[in-house]
């Protein structure tokens, strides 16, 4: 094999490999591999300071990365009362948990966050990559504290309340992303959740729309909603819950025809198309062209968390594999169904294989 096959082989195994890296591997000199990588680069099969490979699919995760934990009731959850519970520790995190599922899925993911130089922040980072996420994009600041979030479950696993420490991504600034721009650039597909400040939000929107990438927003929650701007050009999908997108149209949702309105107003702000999250009513899509109102596929309910992150990962999914945006949302059900059925946050029933055949069979059952 000639030496820039050689290189294209090795890059499209490991995207962020380094140049002495591939001088090791191939047995030349690291100068003679910067030579091959100019002349990739200038015939278009690298772009970008990461030698992302030109339509590779790949996904860019942007956002949260926290330790979980969820203290579940062994009863009924009562305010103001001390309450006996058991309590398990995970990764989490939107943007995070959305990487993970995708690099279970089988899609090439890179994760864009940040971590303290604790240990916390060292585990998030080595569990996301065992399941094949990139994660060489990561910011770790040694001031800050790596992100947590508690979660309270009643006995029959919905959520009570919930409480986040994400001080650690205040640290974050445009001129930062500005630097891994190239790598953003190279990606499909662009995820962000509004867990990053909101110059941060803001800059990535304009980015995107300027450049035509397809870029996905998940509000988080209604709270962290308020830092999107006004004006949402350049995003190409977004994933309220209920809640979320009553703030985001200035509305009450008790309907599916206030839902289809809500959903006309946020579209009105500039965004292609809205999904909008329902819990047990499944979801509701609307486009320019296309709306529907999806029921959820039956499945047990273990636990609710992770569910809505699921949704989006089914989705994204589907879009970078060529589905139209229906489609997608019923792998993204599907996925949300498979992580019902289980107590963690990624659930490991998540493949591409099975995302498929519960589609099949949840479809056949209907």
């Amino acid at each position: 094999m000639e030496k820039d096959m050689q290189i294209l082989h090795h890059i499209r195994q490991n995207p962020f490999i380094t140049q002495q890296e591939l001088a090791d591997l191939i047995g030349i000199s690291r100068s003679a591999v910067a030579g091959y990588i100019a002349q990739l680069t200038k015939r278009g099969e690298i772009k970008g300071r990461a030698y992302v490979l030109r339509d590779e699919g790949m996904i860019a995760c942007i956002g949260g990365a926290n330790l979980d934990r969820k203290a579940r009731g062994k009863q009924q959850v009562r305010l103001h009362s001390s309450n006996p519970v058991t309590i398990m520790e995970s990764c989490g995190g939107v943007a995070r948990n959305i990487a993970e599922n995708l690099g279970r899925l089988g899609c090439n993911t890179s994760l864009i966050t940040s971590v303290g130089e604790d240990k916390e922040g060292e585990w998030l980072l080595q569990e996301t990559k065992k399941h094949g996420v990139h994660i060489s994009q990561v910011w770790r600041l040694p001031t800050q504290r790596t992100g947590t979030y508690t979660a309270l479950l009643d006995i029959d696993g919905e959520m009570v309340v919930s409480l986040a420490n994400m001080d650690i991504y205040d640290a974050l600034t445009p001129e930062m992303f500005a630097e891994k721009w190239s790598h953003i650039a190279a990606a499909h597909v662009v995820f962000i959740d509004t867990n990053i400040p909101a110059d941060c939000l803001a800059y990535i929107i304009e980015r995107c729309r300027e450049e035509n990438i397809l870029l996905f927003v998940d509000p988080v929650s209604s709270i962290k909603a308020k830092k999107l701007p006004q004006q949402l050009d350049g995003v190409e999908a977004i994933l309220p819950n209920r809640e979320e997108a009553e703030l985001m149209a200035g509305m009450k949702i008790t309907t599916i025809e206030e839902c289809a309105e809500a959903c006309r107003k946020i579209r009105e702000r500039g965004v292609k198309h809205v999904i909008v999250t329902l819990g047990e009513e499944g979801i509701y899509y609307q486009s320019e062209d296309v709306e529907e109102h999806m029921l959820p596929y039956p499945t047990e309910v273990v636990d609710v968390t992770g569910a809505g992150d699921a949704f989006a990962s089914g989705l994204l999914y589907g879009i970078v594999n060529g589905e139209s945006f229906q489609s997608a949302c019923r792998l993204g059900l599907a996925a949300s169904a498979l992580t019902l059925q289980t107590e963690q946050s990624v659930s490991p029933l998540l493949k591409a294989e099975q995302l498929e055949l519960a589609v099949e069979q949840f479809e056949k059952e209907r």
